[in-house]
């Protein structure tokens, strides 16, 4: 379990196909820090660390998660964001993030707001997915608050902070992201549902 709280932006310095699969190889600053076996968010995507060597470590993605991220859009000198699992003695600073995309959106606009950046997203509805007006969402595994939330539509606000130590500083509208929607209300819908 994650919490939308990014660690570092890594960088991604080498891409292989090794059947239907994708290997990705990212230098950052916690790199040489990970072990084999650990799962580490990219982007907001679950992977686990298969390879740690010379302050790189290498990922591996499957076709599905391919099909359902933006990953497959990366290539060499791509920055990506990084978070490490959350420790269970730590501080919740962020919200319930499980690293599994549910969809992914595109950016629609970015709007500089003099200190901080509006920025809108737009996704598809049909797949069910839904936001709320103050509600959490992870946007490439950043943790953020929702507001003018509508069908298949939300913006959020990002600081200065969030904008230098995250990818969200190289975004540009019409770039795709991964978007996980709150499992609160994920839950809460299929109950509605039933």
């Amino acid at each position: 379990m994650f919490t939308g709280i990014i660690e570092t932006v890594g960088e991604v310095l080498a891409l292989s196909q090794e059947g239907t699969n994708k290997h990705f190889k990212i230098a950052s600053n916690i790199s040489h820090e990970l072990k084999i076996d650990q799962s580490v968010s990219h982007h907001g995507v679950c992977l686990t660390v298969v390879n740690v060597a010379d302050g790189c470590h290498t990922v591996v993605a499957v076709q599905e998660t391919l099909l359902k991220s933006n990953l497959n859009g990366l290539t060499p000198g791509s920055k990506i964001n990084l978070e490490r699992c959350m420790i269970a003695n730590g501080r919740f600073d962020g919200h319930i993030v499980q690293g599994h995309v549910d969809q992914v959106g595109k950016v629609k606009s970015i709007e500089d707001q003099d200190g901080s950046w509006l920025i809108t997203f737009a996704y598809n509805p049909t797949f069910g997915n839904i936001t709320v007006e103050k509600g959490s969402i992870a946007v490439n595994g950043v943790s953020l608050t929702c507001f003018h939330s509508k069908e298949g539509e939300f913006s959020v606000v990002i600081i200065p902070y969030t904008f230098e130590k995250t990818s969200f500083g190289q975004m540009k509208v019409g770039d795709t992201v991964n978007l996980e929607f709150d499992i609160i209300g994920k839950y809460v819908k299929r109950l509605l549902k039933q």
